[in-house]
């Protein structure tokens, strides 16, 4: 028994002298002896939501439609919003969930705008708004967006959907997929086209939800802006069914709607600086409500808020000393969100306050969330950002405890 407290003694003197680390850095460790640091998780999403519906009562009044909502794209962040879970026929807004499902198959390689399809006679007989498909006729996937964005052409839309979906019900299959993956509740789809039919309804929030993961894809602007065009060599005119893209500075888009059943209808969209707003309409009572009422939505929105980057806050990450792990101490890492979207003015009265413990016990896995910053104006806390572990810190244990003598030992 003495010899062996006399080995533990010696070994734990033995270990003492081991140039351990002493700081883990995200860009890198100030020895080599120890295992390279893992990249830093992402931080959790800023749930800054400083943002109020305390709309005057002006801009309420004039916004004429039966449900209404307004978003800023980025964050999602309500603005407005007026019966946005009520069901409803969306009309001719059906087709954003239709040309989301094509950029995001040409964003992943499965389709070309080069592409060429062939109509059939089931997607020529859609009626209402189209560019008189006929049977057999071949057309690029970029003249069909360009069919289906602009003019709103129905024929076009199902052609679109045939060829993803090999069928127009198959492709409503993955519709209503997509609607679930982007926690769209409300909503279900009969028809990739947006033509009234028992069943197929959808909501302003819905709307606004899947308009913001299209306006997500850069190139569906490159139609939605789009005043007018032509197809057959200019045989066949396309004119914007959307005409705040002729009037309102700063519009993207998105989808106009009109139905018996639906009323008049739009997810209007529009960028200005670095703020992109989604204003949705729906059953407005003629054309003239159905476009003012997202103009006085929109206007509200720019008027009145603004988007901000809070000031980096590297110089209040301080080093955190790890009990019982292979190493004594680390630098947390954060990610300070790129913008945030507040009320104008609020930006003066910005701060951000750090929380963050002066130690912490191993182990530890990189990306742990040991901190966090707390995001204040006037006093009044917004929102909250992770401050998070830069690498691995394993916990001290007699096992390693010998591995790091040894290797101490090699090197020396």
């Amino acid at each position: 028994m003495y010899i062996l407290k006399k080995i533990t003694a010696t070994f734990l003197i033995l270990f003492s002298l081991i140039p351990m680390t002493t700081v883990c850095y995200a860009g890198g460790e100030k020895e080599e002896t120890n295992p390279a640091p893992s990249s830093p998780a992402e931080p959790i999403e800023t749930t800054v939501s400083a943002i109020s519906q305390d709309v005057p009562e002006d801009v309420r009044n004039k916004v004429k439609a039966a449900s209404a909502i307004l978003i800023e794209q980025s964050s999602g962040k309500v603005l407005f919003e007026f019966n946005p879970d009520e069901p409803r026929a969306p009309a001719s807004i059906t087709k954003v969930m239709t040309l989301l499902l094509v950029m995001e198959a040409i964003s992943n390689g499965e389709l070309s705008l080069s592409d060429t399809i062939i109509a059939s006679e089931h997607a020529c007989s859609m009626g209402g708004s189209q560019i008189w498909l006929e049977p057999g006729e071949n057309m690029t996937v970029d003249e069909l967006i360009r069919a289906t964005a602009i003019a709103s052409a129905n024929d076009a839309a199902v052609a679109l959907a045939e060829h993803l979906g090999g069928s127009e019900q198959g492709f409503v299959d993955l519709m209503n997929a997509r609607a679930s993956q982007l926690g769209m509740n409300n909503t279900c789809f009969k028809n990739a086209s947006g033509l009234d039919e028992e069943g197929h309804f959808t909501t302003a929030r819905d709307i606004a939800t899947m308009s913001a993961e299209l306006l997500k894809h850069e190139l569906i602007k490159n139609y939605s802006t789009v005043w007018m065009d032509s197809l057959r060599g200019g045989e066949t005119e396309l004119v914007n069914t959307n005409k705040l893209i002729r009037f309102y500075k700063g519009a993207t888009g998105l989808k106009t709607g009109t139905t018996d059943e639906a009323g008049r209808c739009v997810t209007a969209s529009a960028m200005r600086g670095d703020m992109q707003i989604i204003a949705v309409i729906l059953g407005a009572q003629n054309r003239d409500e159905q476009f003012s009422s997202a103009s006085t939505l929109l206007n509200y929105a720019f008027d009145s808020y603004t988007m901000t980057s809070p000031p980096s806050i590297d110089d209040q990450l301080l080093p955190v000393k790890i009990e019982g792990g292979v190493l004594n101490e680390i630098l947390p890492v954060c990610t300070v969100p790129k913008k945030l979207l507040l009320h104008k003015g609020d930006e003066k009265q910005l701060e951000q306050i750090v929380e963050l413990p002066d130690s912490i016990r191993a182990p530890l896995a990189a990306g742990d969330q040991i901190g966090r910053v707390i995001i204040k104006i006037a006093g009044e806390t917004v929102g909250e950002y992770a401050i998070n572990t830069p690498c691995e810190v394993e916990k001290m244990t007699f096992g390693k405890a010998f591995s790091l003598l040894f290797a101490a030992m090699l090197q020396n």
